[in-house]
């Protein structure tokens, strides 16, 4: 949850880890459109992996998804993308500990490095995610 600053790795309803995150720069409300700073709300899939990014591995967010992008043109922008669940920007981990304290992304879920390695281990494409206020 947004609000708690909190993701919840769950299976079968049940909490299995609990990890403290941040979230986008502007983080209230859902994602409207590039560049607002907000992280996505709603449900999505962690669709693909990516091992060699400019963060500590990171899984994408199928955001935007359908009613994302019919939202953005009515009201004439662009949705934005690239919304992923990283770890710390590469070469900067050892900021994790101030880093937790502030939203600092574009609008992506970021997490410790050794969070994200547990996160990356135990999570596949295809997994849904829900984000809530």
């Amino acid at each position: 949850m947004k609000s708690e600053r909190r993701l919840y790795l769950m299976h079968d309803d049940e909490i299995i880890t609990v990890f403290p995150v941040t979230f986008g720069s502007n983080p209230k409300g859902h994602k409207q459109q590039e560049g607002d700073g907000r992280t996505p709300e709603g449900l999505y899939q962690l669709d693909w992996k990516h091992s060699d990014s400019g963060y500590h591995k990171s899984i994408h967010i199928s955001y935007p998804n359908a009613a994302d992008q019919k939202k953005a043109s009515e009201i004439g922008v662009e949705p934005g993308g690239a919304i992923m669940v990283h770890g710390q920007k590469n070469g900067w981990g050892w900021l994790a500990p101030l880093a937790r304290y502030i939203n600092w992304t574009d609008g992506c879920i970021a997490l410790r490095n050794v969070d994200m390695d547990v996160f990356w281990s135990r999570v596949e494409p295809g997994t849904p995610i829900e984000i809530r206020p």
